[in-house]
């Protein structure tokens, strides 16, 4: 009878703990790093608008005075 007992909370303990355990992955983390040029363009408050060209993709920030610039070319003129 105790021996029966002893069997039946081991069984019962561990379908609860089977029932705890977590079957979802974690999700990983994104590992890319923010386009400094971009981050420059927000932060002077444009906005980044990209365009399909030729040579392929360019970035144009668009500032709120109005002025149109290819995004890198504002973040190098600013960050020597």
């Amino acid at each position: 009878m105790k021996k029966q007992l002893v069997v039946t909370t081991l069984v019962v303990s561990s379908l609860i703990l089977i029932g705890c355990s977590q079957d979802e992955k974690p999700t990983p983390e994104s590992v890319g790093k923010a386009n400094p040029a971009s981050v420059y363009c927000a932060d002077q408050g444009g906005k980044v608008v990209m365009k399909q060209e030729e040579k392929g993709t360019v970035g144009y920030c668009h500032l709120s005075n109005g002025k149109v610039v290819e995004e890198w070319i504002l973040y190098r003129e600013n960050n020597k």
